[in-house]
């Protein structure tokens, strides 16, 4: 296990072609602090670059939460006026988007608690597995506290204006059944097998072709932004849908699959 910035409350743990990025301050169930924002944008920033990484998986230490969501002692001195939490804010969506706007495929793997900013994260990875006894929620208005439009999208993204502004204005605190109902997580297990099911989820994602993970990922993304933006695909996007016949990954793939071998791919 590898710390990275922040005296260890990001850290970085490799195996094979497979990143996991911890949040790692249990004995806070792993509260953000300025810090930590900081420090997820920049681990997610390299990890994107990194060619040989073909899934990460981001999750809290410990079994008792992801995250609880804000490190509220911190707000005298960092978020007490507007332009402080602008400053703060930028921090936030900065970290948040290198996760969304990371090529490779992020899962989130949820134990416990993920509350407010934890939930924030989680709703910028690809994929959401959780245990049974998981709980969700965003009370922000328990503080006096509004989620700016950049959190406020990824929200509404995923599970649509009337239930985003449910969990807004009830602020309630609900299981891991609810938020499978709601769409914000996509595979609820025992507690004692969510880290095996994620990491085989990992693995299954990590066996397939890289270069074509990537592809799925960008143009999924780009169909949403078109589809809300009212525009069609241009003809070098649509052209593109068919640049995987000319990898050497896709001749590795076929010709594995007509001698029933498991295809070694290389990501290019």
């Amino acid at each position: 296990m590898k710390p990275l910035a922040g005296e260890g409350l990001i850290l970085l743990e490799r195996k094979d072609d497979i990143a996991t990025v911890i949040l790692n301050r249990p004995e806070k169930l792993n509260a953000l602090n300025k810090e930590m924002w900081k420090s997820i944008g920049d681990v997610f920033t390299s990890l994107d670059t990194d060619r040989t990484v073909r899934c990460i998986v981001l999750r809290g230490a410990g079994d008792k939460a992801m995250g609880p969501g804000a490190d509220i002692s911190e707000f005298d001195a960092e978020r007490s006026n507007s332009k402080q939490a602008a400053e703060y804010g930028g921090l936030m969506h900065r970290s948040m988007h290198s996760i969304r706007d990371c090529c490779h495929p992020v899962i989130a793997l949820i134990k416990g608690l993920c509350v407010g900013g934890a939930l924030e994260l989680a709703l910028m990875c690809d994929i959401r597995i959780c245990g049974e006894s998981s709980r969700f929620g965003i009370p922000v208005n328990r503080l006096g506290l509004v989620m700016a439009y950049p959190e406020i999208e990824a929200l509404v993204g995923l599970v649509g204006r009337s239930t985003a502004l449910e969990i807004l204005y009830e602020a309630r605190i609900f299981d891991a059944v609810e938020a499978k109902e709601k769409g914000l997580v996509n595979r609820v297990v025992p507690d004692d097998l969510v880290e095996n099911e994620a990491y085989a989820t990992a693995i299954r994602i990590a066996d397939g072709a890289p270069l074509v993970n990537r592809w799925h990922k960008k143009f999924t993304d780009r169909v949403l932004d078109s589809a809300n933006a009212g525009i069609s695909l241009n003809q070098e996007e649509l052209d593109e849908g068919y640049a995987c016949f000319d990898s050497k990954d896709f001749h590795t793939g076929f010709q594995a699959f007509l001698a029933k071998q498991k295809p070694k791919f290389e990501g290019r």
